[in-house]
């Protein structure tokens, strides 16, 4: 893979999550948001940054509040330089501009901070910079980076060999599609956008306001944009691991002398519901990431051939296809109540 271009990363939690800790990062973990309604954001405290994926338009360039001033000297900040890299540069821009105490930002992302801060963003074109934003990350998260693309690439593979290719330029009809990240930095909201000049400021978070009920209306301005029956926008959370945080208030309920007995068991049984919960979907994301990772390019070719043999390749298709459709729906589903 070029410096100049990164593989396709899957807007999941799991995949998030599992970056995340592939850059050596503890701590802390990706969940996706379905609702912005209060509960839903209740849920996710303590929440340390939105990543949020959107149809990129031509019309998305602000013309204010850019932070020009002394502020760039603090906020961590870079300039995309290269491609499909934006979903990568959310997450560390999220991370980096972080300062709870429940993340832990580890060696590899503590050295690229302490690097990186030396550089002007707005010289991001600069060659050692593309270097060293490539082979620094890459040479450490490259079994992740080159997984994720795994399944795209087949699929693109798959497409131009054993399908009849439309003669159209595909480019010219994609959609391009773009990660930011939002992130609470000394009581001001900023927008991380690695297409812009420099973070966009959203104002100031007043006291006793929780931040995401800032970046709330401004995240759903930005889904409002669409026609009505259009998905096309994802948001997630990145948030301290909900684990250590329900076995912490466990911890917190078994020494707390002035609760009942009734309501000490109650609340032990729930938390370790919880607590149950968190270790099957993080072995749902192991047994998922694997799958993503395998090279899965020789099996569907051999069971494409058998399928032709049988007869039975076309009725198959048709089946998986709608079977992805309605799958789909679901999802999309969940994300208009947004």
């Amino acid at each position: 893979m070029a410096s100049g271009e990164w593989c396709l990363i899957e807007s999941d939690p799991g995949v998030f999550t599992d970056l995340i800790h592939g850059f050596g990062a503890e701590g802390v973990q990706v969940e996706e948001i379905f609702s912005l309604d209060d509960d839903s954001l209740e849920q996710m405290k303590p929440c340390h940054g939105l990543i949020f994926l959107f149809k990129w338009q031509q019309t998305d360039v602000p013309t204010e509040n850019l932070v020009k001033d002394s502020r760039l000297d603090e906020i961590f900040f870079a300039r995309q330089v290269i491609t499909n890299a934006c979903a990568t540069q959310a997450i560390v821009s999220v991370l980096l501009n972080c300062t709870h105490e429940d993340l832990k930002l580890g060696s590899t992302l503590s050295e690229f901070k302490e690097f990186a801060q030396a550089f002007d963003p707005q010289v991001g074109l600069n060659e050692p910079w593309i270097r060293f934003n490539s082979d620094f990350l890459i040479h450490r998260c490259e079994v992740a980076f080159f997984a994720y693309g795994n399944l795209y690439s087949i699929a693109m593979l798959f497409r131009q060999q054993l399908f009849e290719m439309d003669s159209r330029d595909e480019k010219k009809d994609e959609d391009a599609f773009h990660f930011i990240a939002y992130v609470p930095f000394k009581g001001r909201l900023y927008e991380l956008d690695g297409l812009q000049e420099a973070p966009i400021d959203h104002g100031s978070i007043p006291e006793g306001t929780e931040w995401t009920d800032v970046a709330r209306p401004i995240v759903q301005q930005r889904m409002q944009k669409y026609s009505e029956g259009e998905i096309h926008f994802s948001l997630m959370a990145v948030i301290s691991e909900l684990r250590r945080k329900y076995e912490r208030e466990l911890e917190r309920v078994l020494n707390d002398s002035a609760m009942t007995d009734d309501e000490r068991n109650a609340k032990t049984s729930h938390l370790s519901m919880l607590i149950q919960e968190e270790e099957r979907k993080r072995e749902v994301y192991r047994t998922e990431n694997l799958r993503r990772r395998h090279n899965w390019l020789p099996f569907i070719v051999e069971l494409v051939k058998a399928y032709a043999t049988q007869g039975v390749l076309v009725s198959t298709v048709e089946k998986a296809v709608a079977k992805e459709a309605e799958k789909k729906r679901e999802t999309d589903k969940k994300r208009k109540r947004m």
